[in-house]
């Protein structure tokens, strides 16, 4: 009897233990991030929102006293739309800007960031001290020059002295980008619906003329022709055209948009080598993972992902994600060059990564590692931008610090220093290549910048600390535009060789139940304030509060509480 009851035990502990092993989402490998730091060191994690939020109560300032301030004018000139509007500097100091060149010269990469940055983190800019920065990012819309889309300059003439108009594909693909997310966050601006739109009209007209071939410098959207230059091919502009395009088709609902957007997914997965450019591949990532979700396609997940972290890149040699420790300095996560005098990340590309890699998981689970380490070490190393908090010997101007005011970083950071000093800096060295653009500028000034800071609100909207140094809590949701309904999501990452216990704190007065999509199971039940959630060492949690006791359904792969999806991978655990 008692050898009966032993086998019995047994086997139910076998069936436990295999019931626990199926419901855990095996876990894929990043090879970039498996050389990342568990825990980088030194470790601080700023607090990224209230940057973000000093940022733009201190640049959106007309009155600003201070060398080189105010980094705001009034551009009269009324390009596209019968407006002003503001311009905001690119650098510290660009002599290109200001009241320069008719005060005409400013790019949609810093104002449409900064407008982007901080809505994310709650700063409604319709009304803002009497102006409507969110209307005014219409006149970087095209019309006048027939092209017809969201360009980084106003006019030709001025997008010339700055570069990009016509000659550098990514620079017309990203402000389309940052449109549609811009257009998510107000989706009852006066006149973003139609610009949508045509947007998204002239690029499905572009995806189907180049019909499957990406391999062009540019596409010229006025002449609806590819073109090509003396700068490499730009096909990881597909991953731009999919994303504005699938965006568009959750905004729309015409399928077309679906259609264009499966098109130019499939001319990126169709590379045979790396085609990363700037930073357009990471949303190919994402779309991946969403539209394999949401679409039951089998897109390539992970050779996006490794395009997008390798830097294996061939036209731009070595772009992608950096790793190392330089002189005691973790740096690991920071995106750019990892060859250029050694490696040459910069703020802005980092930040903007997260947009598309974070909320990713929420389509596909089995990164929550990968991802869950890539941020912290992204997040931790990120402040080094900042002259506040990287040592004045690892500075190429540390003595202008003080004009940043504490919420301007520099735009870039690299391992050996490409300006003459005095004495030979140690890497790592943050500085900028704003001198590069103008000859003859002096090499201390324009250093700083502003178009890259004003993306700041991305990693403020995304990062929480919690109760322990090291886990973070990443909000799923911050930049998922135009998802469908969906719950409150949170990725924790515990980088320490033993288990923690971190507090969560729920949104809201009514009872949830804590869901893990990592191993498939309800964590906690009827949570009202807080809840306490294991991790396991070196693993990753994602956490849905869903309603308390809701009816679960499913549908093919997807698990769904109440009619809304839950986790898209129910079915497809590992044994």
């Amino acid at each position: 009897m008692k050898n009966s009851l032993k086998s019995i035990t047994v086997a139910l502990l076998f069936i436990c233990v295999a019931n626990s092993l199926k419901a855990q989402v095996k876990q894929q490998q990043l090879q970039r991030v498996d050389q990342m730091a568990f825990l980088p060191a030194p470790l601080q994690i700023i607090d990224y929102k209230k940057l973000a939020l000093q940022f733009d109560k201190t640049v959106f300032d007309f009155n600003a006293k201070g060398k080189f301030w105010p980094l705001v004018w009034i551009d009269s000139s009324k390009k596209n739309f019968p407006q002003n509007v503001v311009g905001l500097y690119t650098a510290l100091a660009d002599v290109r800007q200001g009241t320069n060149n008719k005060g005409m010269f400013h790019e949609a990469l810093a104002t449409m960031g900064a407008t982007l940055g901080a809505s994310l983190v709650g700063i409604d800019k319709t009304n803002q001290q009497g102006l409507d920065y969110v209307g005014m990012v219409k006149n970087y819309f095209n019309k006048e020059t027939g092209w017809n889309i969201m360009m980084n300059n106003t006019c030709p003439e001025v997008a010339l002295l700055g570069g990009g108009y016509g000659r550098d594909w990514w620079y017309d693909v990203y402000p389309n980008v940052l449109f549609y997310a811009i257009c998510d966050q107000y989706p009852n601006e006066p006149g973003f619906t139609e610009i949508a739109k045509t947007i998204a009209e002239q690029f499905y007209a572009a995806d189907s003329i180049l019909n499957g071939n990406y391999d062009y410098s540019y596409f010229d959207y006025g002449k609806m022709k590819p073109m090509k230059n003396q700068i490499c091919a730009q096909p990881d502009a597909a991953a731009g055209h999919a994303y504005v395009l699938y965006a568009a088709f959750k905004k729309f609902g015409d399928v077309r948009y679906l259609k264009g957007a499966l098109s130019a997914l499939s001319a990126l997965q169709s590379q045979k080598i790396n085609p990363t450019y700037e930073l357009l591949m990471p949303f190919g990532a994402y779309l991946a993972a969403r539209i394999n979700a949401e679409q039951g396609k089998n897109y390539d997940l992970d050779k996006m992902l490794g395009w997008s972290f390798d830097g294996t890149a061939v036209c731009r040699e070595g772009w992608g994600v950096l790793v190392g420790k330089w002189n005691g300095f973790d740096i690991s996560g920071i995106v750019g060059s990892t060859v250029d005098h050694g490696g040459y990340g910069f703020l802005m590309n980092t930040y903007d990564a997260a947009w598309p890699l974070v909320p990713m998981v929420r389509y596909d689970q089995s990164y929550a590692v990968a991802i869950g380490k890539w941020m912290l070490n992204a997040a931790n190393a990120a402040r080094f931008f900042y002259p506040q908090y990287m040592p004045d010997d690892h500075e190429t101007i540390p003595q202008l610090a003080a004009v940043t005011k504490g919420v301007i970083g520099y735009e870039g950071m690299i391992k050996q220093s490409s300006y003459k000093q005095p004495e030979k800096l140690k890497g790592p060295v943050a500085q900028g290549d704003g001198p590069l653009w103008v000859p003859g500028k002096n090499p201390e000034e324009s250093q700083f910048s502003v178009y890259g800071s004003g993306h700041a609100g991305i990693f403020g909207s995304i990062i929480r600390t919690t109760n322990i140094a090291g886990v973070l809590q990443l909000n799923l949701l911050a930049t998922d535009f135009y998802h469908d309904k969906a719950y409150p999501s949170f990725l924790y990452y515990n980088p320490y060789t033993t288990a923690k216990t971190v507090v969560m704190k729920t949104m809201g007065n009514k009872k949830v139940d804590l869901y893990n999509t990592v191993t498939g199971k309800f964590i906690a039940k009827n949570i009202t304030s807080s809840a306490s959630i294991q991790l396991p060492q070196q693993n990753a949690a994602i956490i849905i509060c869903v309603p308390a006791g809701g009816k679960i359904t499913y549908d093919g792969t997807k698990m769904l509480v109440n009619g809304v999806v839950v986790d898209y991978m129910f079915t497809k655990r590992t044994r």
